[in-house]
C-alpha cells in the first residue's frame, strides 16, 4: 500500500480556502469555480475544510457540506483529502466517519490544539480515529497552531496502523522528513505544509506539499513539483524563487486572511472572513498586490 500511496499522493495539493458571501454564508458557486480552476491547473489533490478553509468557524453542517461538495465536484478527477481534525477525539471520529461516508479519498487529521496532550495521548487519539474508518489518514503536525508537537518517534508508532499512511509536516524543520523516513520507513508518505521550504523538503525525501499558495498560483505550484519529479532541479528552484514573494506575502499575517484577500484581487471570491479572523492590514495588502504583479496575476 505504501508505495502506491507515494505514487498517488505526490506533487501539489491545495488546502482550499472557503469562499463566503458578504453576509458570511458559504459561497458555493465561487467554491465550485475554484475547484475547477485547481483541477485544470494540474493540482494533484484538494483539501477541503482544513485550517485554510476556516474549519474552526464552520458549523458541523457547513464542514460536512464543504467536504461533500468538493467530493462531488472533483468527481474522481483528483484526490480529496478531507479535513477531519478536532481537539475532541469523539468529534474527530465523527468528522472522519462523515467524510468517508460522502466519498472522501483520505483524511487530514491535525494534532489536537489547545489541550496540549502528551505523546501517549496523541498516539491514542490518532489510533482511535484510524480504527473508526477504512480510508488513509495523514497526521498533521503544526506546532505553531496546535502547540503540541507530534514527534518522529510517535509518528513511527502510529505508522504501524494500516490506515495511517502519511504526514503533513508544517514544522519547517528540514531534518524532520529525514528523521521520519528513518523511523517510519520509506513507504510512509510525507507532504510539506510549509510553502517556503517545498524544494528543500522534497530534497530531504518528501513527496509533495499541501499548499496555501497554490490557491492563488496553482499552475506554478504544479509545474514546480513536476519539474522536480522529472529531474529538472534548477527549473524547480527557479519557480520556487519566483513564488517566494507570494509565499512571504500570504504569511505576513495569520492564514487565511492574506490568501482570501489575494483570491479577491484576482476575482475568484470575496475576501470575507469570520471573526476572530479579520482582514489584513493595508501594508500587507500592498505586499500581496506587489507579489501578484510579479507573477502577472494582477495588472
Amino acid at each position: 500500500m505504501g508505495q502506491t500511496i507515494n505514487n498517488i499522493y505526490r506533487g501539489s495539493f491545495t488546502a482550499l480556502a472557503t469562499p463566503m458571501n458578504k453576509d458570511k454564508t458559504l459561497d458555493i458557486g465561487a467554491y465550485t469555480a475554484m475547484i475547477e480552476r485547481q483541477i485544470e491547473a494540474g493540482t494533484q489533490g484538494l483539501i477541503p475544510a482544513g485550517t485554510t478553509g476556516e474549519s474552526p468557524t464552520l458549523s458541523h453542517k457547513e464542514h460536512g457540506h464543504i467536504i461533500e461538495h468538493c467530493v462531488k465536484t472533483a468527481n474522481g478527477r483528483v484526490k480529496v483529502m478531507a479535513g477531519a481534525g478536532s481537539n475532541s477525539t469523539n468529534e474527530a471520529v465523527s468528522m472522519a466517519k462523515h467524510a468517508e461516508s460522502v466519498g472522501a479519498d483520505s483524511l487530514l487529521v491535525v494534532v489536537p490544539y489547545y489541550n496540549k496532550p502528551t505523546q501517549e495521548g496523541l498516539y491514542r487519539h490518532f489510533m482511535e480515529i484510524a480504527d473508526s474508518v477504512s480510508i488513509p489518514i495523514w497526521l498533521y503536525c503544526v506546532p505553531g497552531r496546535s502547540v503540541a508537537d507530534l514527534t518522529p518517534q510517535t509518528v513511527a508508532r502510529l505508522a504501524s496502523h494500516p490506515n495511517i499512511v502519511g504526514t503533513k509536516d508544517a514544522t519547517a524543520n528540514l531534518s524532520r522528513p529525514i528523521e521520519v523516513r528513518r523511523l517510519a520507513g520509506e513507504d510512509f508518505n510525507q507532504l510539506s505544509g510549509e510553502d517556503n521550504t517545498i524544494v528543500s523538503f522534497l530534497a530531504a525525501g518528501g513527496h509533495g506539499c499541501i499548499s496555501v499558495t497554490s490557491n492563488v498560483a496553482p499552475h506554478l505550484c504544479a509545474d514546480m513539483h513536476l519539474a522536480w519529479q522529472e529531474g529538472r532541479v534548477q527549473e524547480a528552484i527557479d519557480i520556487q524563487d519566483r513564488l517566494t514573494p507570494l509565499h512571504n506575502a500570504l504569511f505576513a499575517e495569520t492564514n487565511p486572511g492574506p490568501v482570501k484577500y489575494a483570491l479577491s484581487r484576482i476575482g475568484l471570491c470575496n475576501s470575507v472572513l469570520r471573526l476572530p479572523l479579520y482582514e489584513p492590514s493595508e501594508a500587507t495588502k500592498a505586499q500581496i498586490d506587489e507579489a501578484l504583479r510579479t507573477l502577472d496575476l494582477l495588472d
